[in-house]
């Protein structure tokens, strides 16, 4: 099939998906003086995007402003991709119901690229994926769409998203990118385009180099976060705390990294990621027993959450199905709004099921709800009744002096420790 023909002025950049990674991604550009289009299927995100209300944390709506007069615009028309000279897709990979690989919203946008690909363009795949997606994925549908030859008639590369919401010190521009071409020529092309707007560019030695490096990262921390969860639960049974331990080897300065325990793995990556590549492993004919391993350690945690927010009020004479039981920070990571796949979710499900009377104070979230069920917010931490705190996660307006007064806490994050009352993971 030909390409649509463009019409209208031409595109530095369309980013295709204004999320936590498109969003950042095109301020960055439109920093730099690009003529840059966010692409989004969402008529909602886009009016608001064009009204400068941004709907994500790293970008407050001053920032949108700025962009807006530079030049940044949010459309639903996927026909603007024929006026770019490149295309970056930052759609999402979740898990789909049998826990292996969606690449339905990649797959998706590679159609819709295809369609509008003009010879000479750039196509850079950003989404998180197992190593061979671009390569076998993305350039045959591409190819079939457009008619032209990825590597001759276009340029096609994979950059892995980078990503860390609510950092204050590494965003999209000081965050070194990978670029992995299909050939060498599409390397290049990647690295001038990112080159543009961000400090350091490093190129792989393909696609499926970058694609296996953003895998490799979140693997390692996966694996290394399952660890030390696993050390919270022996731990406790061996009377060590844990945290002093994880403490004192920090301050060794080579051949060691902290990672700390937690009521579950949350966010973006680390608990979909290392399935890409736990997938790609079985279809070898292996199974990877490290992750897989990892995952099953994870995924226990907020059970093992739960077990003990019912051994603690068991030793006060209370039963968990006659409780009240509050939960500070319901969000993946302390100090954004982002709720995507936090652990808070299962800890309350798990709680609900008990028989639990639940509810949840978080700055950032102004409604929540579990299993189809709203759970009641309180606004007022000092004066909130509850039976029990379980502290999920460590926003900064958690301190000791906040919590109401005499109620027992569990604290998942090692962030009250050493307070009255306060019992760490």
């Amino acid at each position: 099939m030909a390409p649509v023909a463009p019409s209208g002025p031409p595109v530095d950049l369309v980013v295709v998906g204004q999320g936590y990674v498109g969003l950042p991604l095109a301020q960055a550009a439109t920093a730099k003086g690009l003529k840059v289009v966010g692409l989004d299927r969402s008529q909602t995100v886009v009016d608001a995007l064009n009204a400068g209300s941004s709907h994500i944390d790293d970008i407050a709506d001053a920032e949108l402003d700025r962009m807006l007069r530079g030049g940044f615009t949010a459309t639903t028309d996927a026909s603007v991709q024929a006026r770019a000279k490149a295309i970056v897709i930052c759609v999402p990979t979740p898990l789909g119901e049998a826990g292996g690989p969606d690449l339905a919203a990649v797959i998706g946008a590679a159609h819709s690229a295809g369609r509008h690909l003009q010879r000479g363009a750039l196509v850079v795949l950003e989404s998180t994926t197992y190593p061979g997606t671009t390569e076998e994925v993305v350039a045959p549908i591409l190819r079939e769409e457009s008619g032209l030859v990825p590597g001759e008639d276009f340029r096609l590369a994979f950059s892995p998203e980078r990503v860390d919401p609510g950092n204050p010190v590494y965003g999209i521009v000081n965050t070194p990118k990978v670029v992995g071409g299909l050939t060498p020529e599409c390397t290049a092309a990647a690295r001038d385009l990112y080159g543009a707007f961000i400090d350091t560019v490093v190129e792989a030695k393909g696609t499926r180099e970058a694609e296996m490096a953003k895998l490799l990262e979140n693997t390692y921390r996966h694996v290394n976060i399952a660890l030390v969860n696993e050390m919270a639960v022996f731990c406790r049974e061996l009377g060590v705390d844990l945290w002093d331990a994880i403490g004192l080897a920090k301050t060794k300065p080579f051949g060691y990294q902290a990672f700390y325990p937690g009521p579950g793995v949350g966010g973006h990556c680390i608990p979909i990621d290392p399935n890409y590549l736990s997938y790609k492993v079985r279809t070898l004919g292996y199974p990877f027993r490290f992750v897989e391993l990892a995952q099953e350690i994870n995924n226990r945690m907020p059970e093992y959450v739960v077990g003990r927010a019912m051994a603690k009020l068991n030793g006060g004479g209370l039963a968990l199905s006659r409780a009240r039981v509050l939960l500070l920070g319901v969000t993946y990571k302390p100090d954004i709004a982002d709720q995507r796949e936090s652990p808070s979710t299962p800890v309350g499900r798990k709680l609900i099921e008990a028989g639990a009377e639940l509810a949840y104070h978080d700055p950032h979230v102004s409604s929540w709800s579990v299993a189809g069920q709203e759970v009641e917010r309180v606004t007022d931490l000092a004066t909130a009744k509850a039976d029990l705190i379980v502290l999920l996660t460590n926003h900064a307006e958690y301190a000791p002096e906040s919590l109401p007064a005499g109620v027992p806490v569990l604290d998942t994050r090692g962030a009250l420790r050493g307070a009255e009352g306060v019992e760490a993971l």
